[in-house]
Formats: structure tokens, sequence, C-alpha cells
């Protein structure tokens, strides 16, 4: 089923507007999609970034190529995270929670605190438990959980 321009600018252009739980469901799935191959690419160039100067040389290909991906995986992500905030606001509205908006925007703010977790730990692990980690993961989880029963499973009057 192919989607128009007008409608994808009102799913993920802006916050104004209400959608049912299908369109939700499907809008949210089109967003992974979008996600999940850059996330799959990131996990295989991510080794790369480790860069010795006292063991390596100055200029490793692999690790120019590895940190330009990550600039384009952060913008991919933030372009992401807004659309999602849009399109999640529009449903939150349709099932008359308040705000919107500051709702939407949890599950975004959440996987943003844990890849920052997964990222600073390793590097101030004698501060940082894994511990840590794994909270901010279990409570990633649980707002993700309770976004799909919200916005996508739970009975509603639309």
């Amino acid at each position: 089923m192919a989607i128009d321009a007008e409608r994808i600018r009102f799913l993920y252009r802006t916050e104004e507007g209400r959608i049912d739980a299908a369109t939700w469901l499907r809008g949210a799935g089109a967003l992974a999609a979008v996600i999940a191959p850059f996330m799959l690419i990131w996990l295989a160039l991510s080794p790369y970034t480790a860069h010795d100067l006292a063991k390596d040389p100055f200029f490793v290909p692999m690790t120019a190529v590895a940190y330009a991906f990550v600039l384009l995986y952060a913008f991919v992500i933030l372009l992401v995270a807004v659309c999602y905030v849009n399109l999640s606001a529009k449903r939150f509205r349709a099932i008359g929670r308040a705000p919107p908006v500051g709702l939407a925007g949890l599950a975004p703010f959440m996987a943003l605190v844990a890849g920052a977790a997964h990222w600073l730990q390793p590097r101030v692990a004698e501060v940082m438990s894994m511990w840590w980690v794994w909270g901010v993961d279990a409570a990633l989880a649980g707002v993700i959980a309770w976004t799909i029963y919200e916005l996508g499973v739970k009975e509603s009057h639309d």
C-alpha cells in the first residue's frame, strides 16, 4: 500500500491531529524499519572507533569510516525521534492523555539516555557500574512496553 506525501507530512511532520491505534502501529513500524539497518551497520562499525594512537597509526581508514557513519546515524536517530514524537502525540491526544507531546517524547528521551549510558559506562567503569546501564535499559524497556500497550494495543474509544 503506497502512502502519499500529504499523509506522510500529516503523520510525521506535525504533532497536531488524531490517529487510531492501527495507524500508530503502522507508522511506528515504518520508523523502526528506517532505523533498523542503520543500527545494524553501527553495530558492525562500532568496534573500529576504538583507536589507540600508542598502538595504531594516526590515520586508520575504517576508523574514519566508522566516525563518518556515526555522524549520519546520529542525524537519522534525531530525525526518526522527531517523527516518532509527532506520530505518538497524535495518538496520545486521541486517547485523551495529557500532555500528548510530553508523553510522546518519553520513549525517545529514554532511548537517548540508554544510548548515552552504554557509551559512557566503559569509559568510566571505575565510577559507573554496569548496574546503572542495566537499570536504564530496564526503564527503557518499561517505557517502550507501556507506550506500545497504550498507543497500539489497549482498547480505546477512537
